[in-house]
């Protein structure tokens, strides 16, 4: 029985792992003159850069995938396609066809090979890259583009009851969404359709959840069709077309929540809210319960304050009308107090003018009352005879001896009898 039979390994042909990766490095790597420096072409998925500016992603073709490194002291390097296509943002360059110079590597702590890429130039529009650019200018000549037209898009519903999610059953994403949902809003009503979101028959299971609420009894107020992240192929389900029309054709609005923040897939482009992930989704799809119970409160209060806040304010403002008007008032008394003063000072002496005035008229009246007055005739020394009855005797007719008379003189009367009457002119 030989040494290998009995399962005894001959001297030197026991390999450290270090020592074995080590080998292949050496022999099948540096020293393969058609491995050093070679051009590889194939279609970019899942691009992501470091903080230190170094990016990563995965090279793919109908049959293979190889991992890519791409040094940031090599990006200036790149034909203008290419970095023009980043400076638009990370994801953009993911289903880009390019060409890539570099070498092959293999990493010893992982034991995993990749291609570190020197030189990078684009060699066209993938085929799931010129898909998504031909449903998407399809979808904008139909007017259901609403992430570039956000007019188009239907307001969520203020406070729903009813949440119905279209996604898988399994994994981080329900889990994370009915605990940010139920944190948010304790009392909703939240119903899953399970579906596949990638792979064979996922397109066909998502449509098929987002038309079973359409067409329920149970109508939720918002529908969340999404997943987690991956790559360009693990989210392509959501740029299928049967899945992007079935999301423009909701009754529903949708509020689409596939991938990460720098994912951008169709079902963004038709739904009415695009979330950066399934968690935002959640928290844009309700409000905060205890938030709105202590705004109601708040308000409440201030709604109970409000008679007594507008009574001070009218008071204050009676107040304040009736300080300026007091003073007011004072100013324009000080006004007519200075005015009557001016007028008392011209006054004076017009007054005095005119009462020496109407004394001079008195006077003259007086005079003139004195002269026409039957007193002022007696002082010149006439009489007036009155008879018993006191009336003036104007003439002898009526008058008989022994008729008693008074005669008024300018100094006092004298009481007289008549004893004879002749009549002038008589015999």
């Amino acid at each position: 029985m030989t040494a290998a039979a009995e399962g005894v390994v001959p001297p030197g042909r026991v390999f450290s792992v270090t020592a074995l990766t080590q080998s292949i490095r050496k022999n099948l790597l540096s020293n393969n003159a058609k491995l050093a420096d070679v051009w590889i072409e194939g279609e970019i998925s899942g691009n992501k850069i470091y903080s230190s500016g170094h990016r990563y992603f995965a090279l793919k073709d109908a049959n293979a995938t190889i991992s890519c490194v791409l040094f940031a002291f090599n990006v200036g390097a790149c034909d203008e396609g290419f970095r023009a296509a980043l400076r638009q943002g990370e994801s953009s360059v993911d289903g880009l066809k390019v060409q890539a110079q570099g070498e092959l590597d293999l990493n010893m702590s992982r034991g995993q090979y990749s291609f570190k890429v020197k030189r990078l130039r684009i060699a066209g529009q993938g085929d799931k890259m010129a898909a998504f650019n031909a449903l998407k200018a399809k979808l904008e000549a139909e007017g259901l583009n609403k992430l570039d037209h956000p007019n188009l898009r239907r307001p969520l519903p203020f406070l729903p009851h009813r949440i119905a999610i279209v996604t898988s059953p399994s994994g981080a994403v329900i889990h994370d969404m009915c605990t940010v949902l139920t944190r948010r809003f304790p009392n909703l009503e939240i119903r899953l359709f399970p579906v596949k979101v990638q792979g064979e028959g996922a397109v066909t299971e998502i449509v098929g959840g987002i038309e079973f609420f359409n067409t329920s009894a149970w109508v939720p107020d918002v529908l969340i069709v999404g997943r987690g992240g991956g790559s360009v192929e693990d989210l392509w389900a959501f740029n299928e077309e049967p899945v992007v029309r079935a999301v423009a054709a909701s009754r529903i609005p949708v509020i689409s929540a596939v991938g990460h923040e720098s994912d951008t897939t169709l079902c963004d482009y038709v739904a009415d809210l695009r979330a950066g992930t399934p968690s935002i989704a959640a928290e844009r799809a309700v409000p905060v319960k205890a938030e709105l119970v202590a705004r109601v409160q708040e308000l409440s209060a201030r709604l109970e304050k409000a008679p007594q806040q507008a009574y001070e304010s009218l008071a204050q403002h009676i107040d304040d009308l009736s300080f300026r008007l007091g003073a007011h008032l004072k100013e324009v008394a000080a006004v007519f107090e200075r005015r009557l003063q001016r007028v008392a000072l011209r006054l004076d002496p017009a007054m005095a003018s005119a009462y020496q005035r109407a004394e001079s008229r008195l006077k003259t009246a007086a005079a003139g009352l004195r002269h026409l007055s039957p007193y002022g005739v007696l002082e010149r020394g006439y009489s007036i005879t009155l008879n018993a009855e006191g009336r003036v005797v104007r003439g002898v007719d009526g008058l008989a001896p022994g008729t008693r008379l008074m005669t008024r003189l300018a100094d006092g009367t004298a009481t007289s009898v008549v004893e004879t009457i002749s009549r002038e002119g008589a015999a």
